[in-house]
Order: structure tokens, then sequence, then C-alpha cells
């Protein structure tokens, strides 16, 4: 086995390189290729979960478009403002199902979320975010217009009697101001100015203002008032999204915990900045997880309490013990490296499709940056013993190598090879000749990839004019 350093170098230099310090004999020992532990290891994905769910969401929509549509007679269609009215309550109705959507997306139904993977899901519920604020924002303009146009007044003087004289309308509108402010910190922008504290918390509201609107859809839609089936339908459609979010992000999570009873063991820093948490639980030997996959971690310690966040599992659980290992970035993360021994740990997941089970060739390329090595170096654990394994790491410093010796065994004990790049962004870069002197049978595996989103765009782009077809190149980024 052969780990490459570069110092101070064009990646392209790799035809000059110096060596790592030797593997220490201990590191062997404390990570076998072949983990002997009573890891449960997760189920595969069910690959038809997404079809089914795109089916589902288009009858879904198919029959809120009928219901709008059946609501409408010619004769209210050709009065004063009617056409407005129409396209107010078409665009109204619609613009909340793609919202029930987005709150399915983010359910973290097992069966869905193991198939597509929760970065994926988030990418959706994205997506579909300003189409649906969009049709609610057009939904306010054209009701108003159109009213005021068949009561002959001004907007402004209608928005008034609507606030003032129509039921649920002031919650209506409280729900409306919510939803708009949840989509301004979610631009781009104004999200990477946030803490990811504040950003979870703001999203939260976003079930508040779907409540309110809900209520006000029900009270006075078109579609609703006399139409007892309609209404029933979609208070069952409301109702069983939100029993989905309260089974799965609620009672799953509180059930699982009770059961493995979670606690710190120890916490040790691996290299500057980088902290490893070594937890201690009961019956982890039930807990089905693969190498890859992530939690959502919440610290019982002052402060701490009140937010979950992400981080992967930095190797396969080794019952009673398991471990996850953290960069001091945040509030949040900084924090993580004093806690206590004894303190306790609540997990929700794991989630995640960022396993051996996403491969469809018998060779892989694991190639992450920084503490993107997590999830690679758990799954090397999980992988089957005849894949062909190529790890590449990737640092500014070589101190900066997370968990080195312990991939560097790993892949030893497969008859693999890793290699590990270091040097400032601007001199390393990760393109096609880099990838090629790197893995010179790229296109012929599957591509894992893990780090900044820059660096993941970098990799996959090169490895996708390299010849490596979409579908094999599989990622897992550090952002919210």
């Amino acid at each position: 086995m052969t780990i490459v350093e570069t110092r101070q170098l064009p990646v392209e230099d790799l035809t000059l390189p110096g060596r790592l310090p030797p593997l220490p004999s201990h590191a062997a020992r404390r990570a076998p290729a072949q983990p002997r532990s009573r890891h449960r290891p997760g189920s595969p994905p069910l690959r038809w979960a997404p079809d089914v769910f795109l089916v589902i969401v288009g009858l879904g929509l198919g029959a809120v478009l009928g219901a709008v549509v059946t609501a409408e007679s010619r004769g209210a269609l050709t009065a004063p403002g009617g056409l407005l009215i129409a396209g107010g309550r078409l665009a109204g109705l619609t613009g909340a199902y793609l919202m029930l959507v987005m709150v399915l997306l983010i359910a973290r139904v097992p069966w869905l979320e193991r198939a597509v993977g929760q970065d994926h899901l988030v990418r959706w519920h994205r997506r579909t975010a300003p189409w649906a604020l969009l049709l609610i924002c057009a939904h306010v303009v054209l009701i108003t217009l159109g009213y005021a146009q068949s009561s002959r007044t001004g907007a402004l003087r209608q928005a008034w009697v609507f606030l003032s004289s129509y039921p649920d309308m002031v919650a209506a509108a409280a729900g409306f101001g919510l939803l708009v402010m949840v989509a301004v910190t979610s631009v781009r922008i104004a999200r990477r100015r946030l803490k990811y504290e504040t950003w979870w918390v703001v999203h939260l509201y976003t079930y508040i203002a779907l409540s309110l609107a809900v209520a006000h859809q029900v009270a006075t839609g078109a579609s609703f008032v006399g139409h007892p089936l309609a209404r029933a339908i979609w208070g069952l459609a409301w109702a069983s999204t939100a029993g989905l979010v309260i089974v799965y992000r609620v009672g799953l999570p509180v059930a699982r915990n009770l059961r493995y009873q979670l606690r710190i063991e120890r916490v040790r820093e691996e290299v500057p900045g980088v902290y490893s948490i070594v937890l201690r639980g009961r019956r982890l030997d039930r807990l089905a997880v693969s190498g890859g996959q992530f939690f959502q971690w919440r610290f019982l310690a002052p402060g701490l309490w009140w937010q979950a966040h992400p981080y992967s599992l930095s190797a396969v659980p080794r019952p009673p013990m398991m471990r996850v290992t953290v960069k001091a970035l945040g509030d949040h993360s900084r924090a993580i490296a004093g806690l206590r021994p004894g303190t306790r740990v609540l997990v929700e997941g794991p989630y995640g499709a960022f396993t051996h089970y996403a491969r469809s060739a018998g060779r892989v390329a694991l190639i992450a940056a920084g503490v993107g090595v997590t999830p690679v170096r758990a799954m090397l654990e999980d992988l089957p013993a005849g894949v062909d394994v190529t790890v590449v790491l990737r640092a500014s410093r070589c101190e900066d190598l997370v968990h080195r010796n312990e991939v560097a065994a790993l892949v030893e004990g497969r008859g693999g090879r890793a290699y590990a790049v270091v040097g400032p962004r601007h001199k390393v870069r990760f393109d096609e000749r880099a990838l090629t002197r790197l893995v010179p049978d790229l296109a012929l595996r599957d591509v894992y990839v893990c780090g900044p989103a820059d660096f993941g765009d970098c990799v996959a782009s090169a490895a996708r004019r390299l010849g490596v077809p979409k579908e094999r190149i599989h990622r897992e980024a550090f952002a919210f």
C-alpha cells in the first residue's frame, strides 16, 4: 500500500511525492479491516420507492386541480372579477398542496429516505419551495384584485375588508407572513449569513404557518364550503402528513432513545479542531445502520439540548460503543469539545443513502476532504469483502488528515490503495488530470465524494468528464 502526500505542490506534481510517516503498528489493531462486532447492517433500499412517491404526488395534484375546476361555474367565471378569483383559488390550493408535499419530503419516512437520501429530499424540498410560495402570493394578489373588481372598490380597501370581516383571515395573514419570513431566510445568501441554530428555529414556524393556512382554506375555500367529501379528503391528507411527521420525527426517535440510552464515554481530539465522541449505549446490536450514514445528534447539556445537528458516524457501531467525529466550526460543534463523560445523548436516524448499497460496480473510489473522511472511514468497514477500493484523502496540512492511520489500516487489510493529497486549495486542484493520476480506472468505478460543497462539485464535474455516469457518482455534502 502506498500513501502519497504533496507538500505545497500542485497535484500534477504527484510524480515527485514525499511519503507520510509510516503507519504505527497499533493502528491496524485499533481499526481492523473487518470489524469483530455484533454490528447489525442496514437494510438495502427499496429501489421503487421514489417512483411510488412521485405517482402518489401526481395523483394528489390531479385531485386538487379537479376539486378547483369542478367548484367553479360558468356564471361565476363570467361575473366581474370571476376569472381573477378562479385563478386565485387555483393558485392557492395548488400552492398549499405543494406545501404539503414539502412537508412530506422532510418527514423522514424511512422507506423513502433510505432509497433517495436526505440530501436529495432536502434538495427537492428547496426546489419546490419557490413554486409553492409564488403560487400562494399569486393567490393573495388575484383573490384581492378579483373581489375588488367584483365589489367595485380598491385593492387596499378590499384587503382591509378581508381582514376585518372574513373568518380566519387574520390567522391566514399571519401564516402568510410566517411563510414569507421562512422563505427569506432560506435564500442562499441569507442562509450563509445565519447560524444553523437560527435557521433551524425559524423553520419551525413553517408548521404554525401551515396550520393557520389549512384552517383558512377549509373555512372559506369554495372547493370545501358545501362539499363535505372534498373537505374530508383534504383534512385526511393533511392529518396523514402530520401523523407521519409526528411518528417519524418524534415517536420513533423517542422509542429508540429509550431503548439505546446513549451516554458520552469520552471525548478526544483527533487532529487540531476535530474531536471524536465515543458513546456507550444499551442494545446497540439492534441498531441497524450502514457505514456512511448519519444521525441527528442532540446532546443534553446546557445550551445544546434544544437543537439537533447532523453528523456522520466515523465507525460502524461496536456494541456497546459507537463513535462520531466532529469538526469545531459553529457554536454547537465547538461546544461539543467540552462535553463531559456521562452526558446523555439523543439521536434520530440513521439517515442517508451514502452507503455501499448505492454502488453498481465492483470497484469504488472513495474521495474525501477534511472531516468528510468520517462516512468514508465507516463505509470501509461495511463494504463487501470483494470490492476493489481506492481512497483519496484531501487536507490543507498533513496534521489535518483525520483518521489517517485508521483509514490506512482498513485499506491495507483490503489490499486497496490509499493516497493523501496535502496542500493549499489554490495549488491542489482535483481536475481530470489529477483524478486520472490518482485513480486511472476511475470510469470503471462508483465514485463516492464527501466534503465541502465546492470540493464535491469539482470532483463530481471532473469525474463526469472522465466518463463516470451520473448515477455512479454518490455525494454527501456538509451543508444546511
